[in-house]
């Protein structure tokens, strides 16, 4: 890191990108600030437990997060979009809350900003409003007097184990056709770009940059699960039934048909830049293990994607 001995803010700590951050912002000397709704729930205490400033604060409560920013060198900033699975936010919401970030951050003299977006964003709309949420907050982003990064993840790794993603019956279904790629990452490789970006401000600011770990066919995926668990599984694309019903599933494979969710990340340049980035298989064998027990557990969860 740089010697700054001023913190950086985290969002979304007690969640899985901004979980990842901090891990790795302390794991590399960084004093981290965690914005939390209640600092006494389990996610918080250990936060706490590992080191990490936990703050009060809200995204819809400016006033907490102008406390929270002060004295702060940078903020991470990552919000919950109306796509997941029992948030209850709107897409207003998410908008209202990723603009309010930057806008608050530039007002504190933050001096550098780091907001997580997606690879589908673009200045074309995809047609998926909590995707597009996302085009108008880099779109604010780039327009403020601060030194800013955007970085737009692959589709997590985590997401190919979540409970109902057919594992425990010996078959996957996700987004691609079977011999169409697709873009991943580890969600543990986002907090360590995010830390390395924050030790290398010259370097990012200003910058838009996609991050993958792996690229890999759904036949792929299956080879690699068949081979990590010892038991045969299978792939297919989401049902066409299933994606006749629901719109929104309808128009995020549509979106991978196109090439806009795929994700088109340089990974050649990509490891020569962040060397740690883990593919698949490592990933498997190694954070990804556990998950993936409990992902071949049997179970009555439907479809896990929405």
């Amino acid at each position: 890191m740089t010697g700054i001995n001023k913190p950086v803010v985290v969002l979304g700590a007690t969640g899985q990108q901004g979980g990842s951050v901090a891990a790795a912002l302390r794991a590399g000397g960084w004093a981290v600030r965690a914005v939390v709704r209640d600092p006494s729930g389990h996610r918080a205490r250990s936060l706490s437990a590992s080191g990490v400033e936990i703050v009060r604060g809200d995204l819809g409560d400016p006033e907490s997060l102008r406390a929270a920013f002060s004295d702060a060198h940078g903020v991470f900033s990552v919000q919950p979009n109306s796509g997941q699975a029992g948030a209850d936010v709107t897409n207003e919401d998410e908008v209202r809350f990723g603009t309010t970030v930057a806008d608050i951050a530039g007002r504190c003299g933050v001096a550098h900003l780091v907001y997580s977006s997606t690879v589908a964003a673009g200045p074309t709309p995809t047609g998926v409003a909590h995707l597009d949420t996302k085009s108008g907050i880099e779109a604010h982003v780039r327009n403020l007097n601060i030194a800013g990064t955007i970085i737009r993840p692959a589709t997590f790794m985590e997401i190919l184990l979540l409970p109902g993603m057919g594992l425990d019956r010996g078959h996957l279904s996700f987004l691609m056709r079977p011999d169409q790629a697709m873009q991943f990452i580890a969600v543990r490789d986002i907090g360590r770009i995010v830390a390395a970006v924050f030790d290398s401000p010259d370097r990012y600011a200003g910058r838009t940059v996609e991050i993958a770990g792996d690229t890999l066919t759904g036949n792929a995926l299956a080879e690699h699960l068949t081979q990590a668990s010892g038991r045969q599984i299978s792939y297919s694309r989401l049902p066409a039934t299933l994606l006749a019903q629901d719109e929104i599933l309808g128009k995020t494979v549509a979106l991978v048909d196109s090439g806009r969710l795929v994700g088109n990340a340089d990974l050649d340049a990509l490891r020569a830049e962040f060397p740690f980035l883990l593919r698949f298989d490592r990933w498997l064998a190694g954070h990804g293990a556990g998950l993936l027990q409990e992902a071949l557990r049997p179970t009555d969860t439907g479809i896990a994607l929405r």
